[in-house]
């Protein structure tokens, strides 16, 4: 399954402004540029991490993204989580984008979900093109409920570890390439310890010719580059460009999503569950490491700074390291025109007071972060829709619009595109009052 946990409520959207829709080759217009990973297109954050290149008014209408970092994040404190209503794209002063309600607890960050809302979601300020990512968490647990430790592209290249919530001793995997969504590329592990009780260590090692997950230090499965050539997209089905870190919890059982969804989640949420505390679901990150590797063999660089694409193919050769500008002046910029707008206007939860003006943060309700959020129906990567499933509302093509068709993650009992199974750690979670009355404390935040 894709993973997504993408999170900010629909309120988010001024209501005076209508939503343009982008995506599956519908441009955004020059006045609102930005085609968001939700394909709505926008001004100010729209421009920022997630904005679609292809599907954006021109390739230059999104902001140049932060090159990656190497750096292990711990949460003591929330200090390097930026509310996506307040950043600009200085990934100097942020490490993490933040939707929803993160909470610090006891050196972890949870990430929370209450009735009435969608999720968290933390995205890296940095991208990642090539390199080794670590998260040590917990995740949720409940029917509907699902967790996701994801490598995103703007491009709607991704790498997932996925975890529903009433299959607490399996973690499932996928990828996708530039969105397109094929039946066969997910992977499910089993035998892990309570993925909910326990801590465990999930591990992406992306390299330009070989993907590997592993559990608790050990591999479960491995992708090769050359398993990947699509002969009708003359192209290999691979993820090869510049990627966001995303962990989230998000309600894949909302009763609005599509039924691919609520079935794939495990059934409806339950929003009286024992798995709750004090009206919440919660996931758990401890640390989340990043070691980047070099960029590939060949790669087109004239900076150090940011990355850029040069072309709509969306492959490792047009995209290219420059020095160029990643912040903008206010959430009225854009690519196009950085300094558009007062360094003061700052966004809101309403949006802009000027009720002409377009979108500025985006967001979406109910579905998941990533390509495949929705689950509509199951779309093979050739278009054919596969069979047992609800109708999606749209197959995927190669540059880059991303479908919102099922993926039932099936894979195989062994080989290095299947699944595995290993043991895990047993170190417990920690609960109780204390906890409790923290997790309570989300409550007066969001009220």
């Amino acid at each position: 399954m894709a993973g997504r946990f993408w999170l900010l409520a629909a309120s988010l959207a001024p209501a005076a402004y209508a939503a343009v829709s982008c995506g599956g080759g519908t441009q955004c217009p020059e006045d609102a540029p930005c085609c968001s990973q939700y394909g709505q297109c926008g001004v100010g954050a729209y421009c920022l991490g997630g904005c679609d290149p292809v599907n954006s008014f021109s390739l230059e209408a999104c902001v140049p993204a932060p090159v990656c970092q190497s750096q292990t994040y711990k949460f003591d404190n929330l200090d390097g989580i930026v509310p996506n209503t307040k950043y600009l794209g200085d990934a100097s002063k942020a490490d993490w984008v933040s939707s929803g309600q993160p909470l610090e607890y006891d050196g972890s960050v949870l990430l929370t979900m209450a009735e009435g809302t969608v999720g968290t979601l933390l995205a890296s300020t940095h991208y990642v093109w090539y390199g080794k990512v670590g998260a040590r968490l917990s995740t949720a647990a409940g029917a509907g409920v699902v967790t996701a430790f994801i490598l995103l592209g703007d491009s709607k290249d991704e790498i997932d570890f996925e975890f529903v919530g009433v299959e607490l001793e399996s973690a499932q995997t996928n990828f996708y390439s530039q969105g397109v969504t094929d039946y066969h590329n997910g992977g499910n592990t089993t035998g892990l310890t309570d993925v909910h009780a326990n801590m465990h260590d999930y591990e992406i090692d992306w390299q330009p010719d070989t993907i590997t997950w592993s559990i608790d230090g050990k591999v479960v499965r491995t992708l090769n580059r050359e398993d990947t050539w699509n002969a009708t997209a003359n192209r290999y089905s691979y993820p090869q460009t510049p990627c966001r870190v995303q962990l989230s919890l998000w309600p894949g059982g909302l009763s609005t999503n599509g039924e691919g969804t609520i079935q794939w989640a495990g059934g409806l949420v339950q929003w009286n569950s024992p798995y709750m505390e004090n009206g919440y679901y919660y996931a758990t990150f401890d640390e989340v490491s990043i070691q980047c590797y070099n960029p590939p063999s060949g790669a087109n660089s004239s900076g150090s700074k940011s990355y850029v694409y040069n072309n709509d193919a969306m492959t490792n050769n047009t995209v290219e390291i420059t020095n160029d500008n990643t912040i903008l002046k206010s959430f009225m910029a854009t690519g196009l025109n950085m300094s558009a707008g007062d360094a003061s206007a700052s966004a809101s939860a309403s949006g802009s007071a000027k009720t002409n003006n377009p979108e500025s943060v985006p967001g979406l309700s109910g579905g998941g972060t990533g390509n495949n959020g929705q689950r509509g129906g199951d779309n093979n990567s050739d278009g054919s829709s596969a069979s047992g499933t609800d109708s999606g509302s749209g197959s995927a093509t190669a540059t880059g619009s991303a479908s919102t068709g099922f993926v039932q993650g099936g894979g195989s009992n062994g080989g290095s595109n299947g699944a595995g199974q290993i043991g895990g750690n047993s170190e417990a979670v920690l609960r109780g009052s204390l906890f409790a009355v923290v997790v309570a404390l989300v409550g007066l935040c969001v009220l």
